[in-house]
């Protein structure tokens, strides 16, 4: 499934992420997602969200830096080897992962992983 992922640029500064958290929070957004990219001097965090307009307009209005990007959220089997045998069919299909994590949603037969992957492939069909 396609779903619009939030991206925000973090300074390297104690409490940002929190502030960031807090906005959302006291906006009623609901964090569904959060993978935090880094480097020395800026990270991203990168976010899915029950509210994507909602979320987009409190952090914009915050002065926070935004983009929206398209990623896919991926069902994947909770047994040993489960990743891997996705993994092996992405790659037999010559798709190249830019990067991936994880989420959770209270089942127990899969787990969920997010991929952002070239605009117009659809995962779904790749693991079928």
């Amino acid at each position: 499934m396609t779903v619009k992922q939030i991206s925000v640029f973090l300074e390297n500064r104690y409490g940002q992420l929190h502030e960031i958290t807090d906005l959302l929070a006291k906006a009623g957004v609901d964090l569904k997602a959060l993978n935090i990219a880094e480097t020395k001097d800026y990270g991203i965090a990168r976010i899915l969200v029950d509210d994507v307009a909602k979320a987009t307009d409190e952090l914009i209005g915050a002065g926070c830096v935004v983009s929206v990007n398209p990623v896919q959220v991926i069902g994947v089997p909770n047994v040993p080897g489960g990743l891997n045998e996705v993994l092996g069919k992405i790659a037999a299909a010559n798709i190249d992962i830019e990067y991936m994590y994880s989420t959770v949603d209270g089942k127990d037969d899969e787990a969920k992983l997010v991929f952002k992957v070239d605009d117009g492939i659809n995962l779904e069909e790749v693991i079928k």
